[in-house]
């Protein structure tokens, strides 16, 4: 089946006459046990590991990634749980990623490397793990996954791809020969800036349980609200991307052609450095651009402009939105702009955009 008909109808139960399209949210801590046999495994017993809207969530994730899902509280806990299972005999994390990613391996594990998402394929001898973020968080350079992943394999390293830019839609790692596939869920996935969850994918049943494991001793669960949330939200995600990556496309035109304007990255552009990698790799190209302005100022008087752009440090929503990414922590020039396309018209946004610009 296509995107369009896979997001409408993963993890749903078979139609039963009288019965809603998906079963609203179970909200329990306790269930009712057998009071001979006590608690049986294909019975829920306890609101931490069993909750039925959380495993219908993580069916209809595992369709669109190829893999059993694991989901947790936000995409910080499932990187934290990819990292306590798999990281602790070392890990090679993306320099130019996420900077919470780097600062929580920092923390919890005793190796850490660092390497360029668009750098040659190191060797990945001496480590357990190696955290590949591609397209990169915020300045969208790729890698190339099955060449990382072959060198990490021959090295006895476990590969995760953290998939939150590009979604499940835009990109497989699975199929392409990553272990994991983690994201932040809170992101396009759920699409609509309201709920906070991540989740992991594999195709290792032993892995998916360690990782099921450690969530349900951490604890670190999403509610069943917000799992019935994401699962609403995920049967317009074809459309949703579809929308965000079309005004990408125009908006980095708009963007690349104003003075003002330097260093426009979005992988879909034919200029782009990593468009080859992207007409390989990616599926489709996500809603995300990076662009960088004269200073914090210039931003300042952009944002200030504009009547449509949300100043916010999300992406993936219904709402465009720019983020100056350096007051973050992120290590880029002050006046660098991670913006994402919301689904707003495509013609009110360029002209909005082109506005903005007369102000800085």
């Amino acid at each position: 089946m296509n995107d369009g008909t896979r997001v409408v109808h993963a993890g749903l139960p078979e139609p039963v006459p009288g019965q809603p399209f998906m079963p609203g949210p179970v909200f329990a801590a306790p269930y009712h046990l057998d009071p001979v046999a006590g608690p049986q495994p294909d019975r829920p017993g306890y609101g931490r590991p069993d909750n039925p809207t959380r495993v219908a969530l993580e069916a209809a994730i595992g369709e669109l990634e190829g893999g059993e899902c694991v989901t947790f509280a936000s995409g910080m806990a499932a990187i934290a749980a990819v990292f306590q299972v798999c990281g602790r005999g070392g890990v090679v994390v993306p320099s130019d990623g996420y900077f919470a990613g780097r600062a929580l391996a920092d923390q919890l594990l005793p190796n850490v490397r660092y390497e360029p998402t668009a750098g040659p394929v190191p060797a990945y001898a001496g480590v357990s793990l190696v955290l590949l973020e591609s397209p990169a968080n915020p300045g969208l350079d790729l890698c190339d996954v099955p060449a990382h992943s072959a060198a990490a394999h021959a090295a006895g390293a476990l590969v995760a791809v953290d998939n939150t830019t590009a979604t499940p839609l835009g990109q497989r790692p699975l199929d392409l020969g990553a272990d994991m596939s983690v994201a932040s869920g809170t992101k396009a996935l759920a699409g609509h800036s309201d709920v906070l969850i991540g989740y992991v994918a594999t195709r290792d049943a032993e892995l998916a349980d360690k990782l099921r494991s450690w969530r349900a001793l951490g604890g670190a669960i999403p509610g069943p609200f917000e799992a019935w949330l994401v699962h609403r939200s995920m049967g317009t995600l074809d459309l949703r991307l579809a929308r965000q990556s079309a005004n990408a496309a125009a908006v980095a035109e708009v963007l690349a052609a104003h003075p003002a304007v330097s260093r426009v990255r979005w992988p879909g552009r034919a200029s782009d450095p990593a468009y080859d990698l992207a007409r390989r790799q990616l599926r489709r190209v996500p809603g995300v651009v990076t662009f960088t302005l004269a200073d914090k100022a210039a931003v300042d008087r952009f944002l200030t402009a504009s009547t449509l752009i949300a100043a916010a440090t999300s992406f993936g929503g219904l709402h465009t939105t720019a983020d100056r990414r350096e007051q973050w922590g992120d290590d880029v020039p002050p006046g660098l702009v991670r913006l994402s396309c919301g689904i707003e018209d495509e013609a009110d946004l360029v002209a909005d955009i082109e506005a903005a610009l007369k102000a800085v």
